[in-house]
């Protein structure tokens, strides 16, 4: 009987051990769609053994099995793309890291689905907080930088700061067969400077010019202010005689009179007929239209009387850069949080001829002033060294236009979109075209997987048995790369599970066998008494 009894009893351990096998492969099934997931498969032992005597010397009886241990498989799942840039995947080893916001405590995970809330978090979906580090842009093109303590990654109202412009970039073609219209038969590389009066309106005359190109420009609060840069041939006979079958055109960059704040010995130029004209000078074509030299004058510091003067102008500064610079000081912005005037701002021209050696003056042979001029070709000067770029300003003989323009400022910008690149750096993208990288993912390793305490909802939790986390950026050290617009799948083998539900169901049914047959013979020793 009590052999018997024991028989039920290993029947019953079988039971219980294939219900749980049958549970594990169930939980891995139902699990087969979870994003980060990772399967568990359940292994079995044999249980104690009674010890008996035969005929062959001592021997043993076992009494079933049970469970030995839980492995939980951290092999990668395949990748799903989304459109969500702020979904994530680890391509190799590493957690991400949430932060229960109530507790504090944290929590690791493969399921990279997160999200933005109302507060300006990246969260999960529990609405933990995911962790990271500040990206470090004075180190930016240097690696992945990063400074301060891991912690929550949070985007409250970000502004991409405005910048101003310092450097313009403007390549035309003048045509050539244009006919002159503003002439002085006295300075005649400097009509458009004579024309132009800041206090009428408007200053410049549409039959003063032959061609004009305009761009908007910042200033340091991030206002735009429109500069305006006129051109006409020079066409005075003693300079077409002189100029080899080639010809020279004379330029002004202006701005709105009414925003130019520059003061000279405490005069305000807003006032004055000078007003908005910034720089004035020469472009010079040999005869195959391409361009070979260029002047620039600039208001002196110092100037006295009229403004208009050409005593006043005296060549233009060099930039580091080798470009011929103008200042600028907008008083006006159409930038709301706009207080007052602008700094002063140095800004090159580039028309695709520039000096390679910048010195002191940048020029060969300046003279003093542009009164020094006259109607000479002779007198005007060029760069030290000049260099001129494949795609300069050009003077052929069609339509006049623009080529290409641009300069470097722009206005603030607001947060509209991030990216996330490989190494989990965060960078914002800005309504002003700027970008900026702001935070960088963290990632957790732990020395052992199987150590770490499933939580449910994708979490893990360390413990004593998984070490405590070592925690890094992806791509550097242990830890693998991040795929932004993906997320990793469930790792569960759905086929394979299948044949394990199966393997189970067979075994589970042998032990109930058992147990039915143990019932039956001892209801036949129950029998035997009757």
């Amino acid at each position: 009987m009590s052999t018997l009894t024991g028989a039920m009893y290993t029947g019953i351990a079988g039971l219980t051990t294939h219900s749980k096998g049958i549970s594990v492969a169930g939980n891995n099934l139902a699990n087969s769609s979870t994003v980060g997931y990772k399967s568990t498969s359940i292994q079995f032992e044999d249980m104690f053994y009674s010890s008996l005597h035969t005929a062959n010397g001592p021997d043993q009886i076992g009494h079933g099995s049970s469970v030995s241990t839980l492995y939980s498989d951290f092999s990668a799942g395949s990748y799903e793309d989304t459109a969500s840039p702020t979904d994530v995947a680890c391509t190799g080893k590493g957690f991400f890291v949430v932060t229960d916001p109530t507790t504090g405590r944290n929590y690791y995970t493969r399921a990279g689905h997160f999200s933005f809330n109302e507060d300006g978090y990246l969260i999960n979906a529990q609405g933990y907080r995911v962790q990271g580090w500040e990206a470090d842009p004075a180190h930016k093109g240097n690696g992945v930088s990063t400074k301060g303590a891991l912690g929550d990654i949070r985007f409250d109202d970000l502004q991409s700061p405005p910048e101003a412009t310092s450097f313009m970039t403007l390549l035309v073609n003048l045509d050539k067969d244009s006919e002159e219209r503003s002439a002085n038969p006295t300075d005649p590389f400097f009509s458009l400077q004579q024309e132009w009066d800041g206090t009428a309106d408007p200053p410049m005359g549409e039959n003063s010019y032959t061609y004009q190109s305009s761009m908007v420009v910042y200033d340091e609060a991030g206002g735009s202010h429109e500069v305006t840069i006129y051109f006409d041939p020079v066409q005075d006979d003693s300079v077409v005689s002189d100029a080899g079958g080639g010809q020279v055109w004379e330029y002004i960059i202006t701005c709105d009179p009414s925003e130019d704040g520059r003061t000279i010995d405490g005069q305000e130029l807003s006032s004055t007929s000078s007003a908005g004209l910034l720089m004035t000078g020469t472009l010079t074509f040999d005869s195959s239209s391409q361009l070979t030299g260029m002047t620039a004058f600039t208001l002196n510091g110092a100037a006295t009387g009229d403004l208009h003067d050409l005593t006043n102008w005296t060549p233009a500064d060099i930039g580091d850069d080798g470009n011929p610079m103008f200042t600028a000081n907008f008083s006006g912005s159409d930038n709301a949080s706009y207080t007052g005037d602008a700094e002063a701002l140095n800004i090159g021209i580039d028309f695709g001829i520039h000096d390679n050696t910048p010195s002191a003056t940048g020029w060969d042979s300046a003279v003093a002033d542009a009164s020094l001029i006259g109607s000479d070709i002779a007198n005007l000067f060029n760069f030290e060294e000049p260099i001129i770029s494949s795609n300069a300003t050009t003077a052929y003989g069609r339509s006049s236009s623009t080529l290409s323009r641009s300069q470097d400022g722009y206005p603030p910008g607001f947060l509209e979109d991030v990216e996330i690149d490989d190494n989990g750096v965060i960078t914002g993208i800005f309504s002003n075209d700027q970008s900026m990288e702001l935070y960088v993912l963290g990632l957790a390793d732990f020395a052992n997987y199987q150590g770490l305490i499933n939580e449910g909802g994708n979490l893990y939790s360390a413990s004593g048995d998984s070490g405590l986390p070592i925690t890094g950026v992806a791509g550097t050290n242990q830890f693998g790369s991040v795929a932004s617009n993906k997320l990793e799948l469930s790792n569960v083998d759905y086929s394979g599970e299948m044949v394990d539900l199966i393997r189970y169901q067979r075994g589970y049914q042998s032990n109930s066998k058992v147990i039915t047959t143990v019932d039956t013979l001892l209801q036949e020793a129950i029998n035997l008494k009757r």
